[in-house]
């Protein structure tokens, strides 16, 4: 958690350019949201029956194919996710988060750097949507609050930590957000209706 914390003042602090006289207030508003999941996260908790049909909906090799397909492979964005992608499939999520993180440096208004950084750091943090991670994610939906690649990658996260009704929400939007004629489209609809299949199997669990 500390670590999530560490990376989430650096992106406030030094890529969103928050104002001095504002970084106490960054501090206690991620601090808050530590207290929050500390008071109400149970790791614990044992999982659902429903976990096989939830894995279904987050598998890593169809993600990064409709990554690719919202975002498009090419340029330094491109090369930089690859790199993640392989720290990533080694297990290395730190030197994923960093990776991503050097992409920024270099293109802060990125929505598919962002959104993969809120990705990552989901993965970082054991699959728990951190107040790190919902910072990456708020800040690629402020670049471009039409795309619908924030908002669907949020919902994998979601999925991931078992909040399903969350996902739902998240998902509701990118589907709003995408284009007819979008090659993604069916598989976005697609986990849209799974999604709300689980839940009405498990009674909103």
């Amino acid at each position: 958690m500390l670590l999530i914390l560490m990376v989430a003042s650096a992106v406030a602090l030094a890529l969103l350019h928050v104002p001095r006289r504002l970084w106490s207030l960054v501090g206690a508003a991620l601090m808050l949201g530590a207290a929050g999941y500390a008071w109400q996260g149970a790791p614990t908790l044992p999982g659902h029956p429903v976990q096989a049909d939830r894995e279904a909906l987050v598998s890593d090799a169809a993600i990064i194919d409709l990554r690719t397909d919202m975002f498009g492979r090419y340029g330094a964005e491109g090369a930089y996710l690859t790199a993640a992608d392989a720290m990533a499939r080694v297990g290395s999520s730190r030197y994923e988060v960093e990776t991503i993180l050097g992409a920024l440096r270099g293109a802060p208004k990125s929505v598919q750097l962002w959104t993969a950084l809120g990705d990552a750091l989901v993965r970082h943090d054991g699959g728990r949507v951190s107040p790190a991670a919902r910072l990456a994610f708020d800040q690629a939906n402020r670049l471009d609050p039409r795309h619908p690649g924030p908002y669907f990658f949020l919902g994998i996260a979601l999925v991931r930590s078992g909040d399903l009704a969350g996902a739902e929400r998240c998902w509701t939007r990118a589907l709003e957000r995408t284009h007819p004629q979008a090659n993604y489209r069916p598989a976005v609809a697609e986990r849209l209706a799974m999604v709300r299949q689980l839940i009405a199997a498990t009674g909103g669990r």
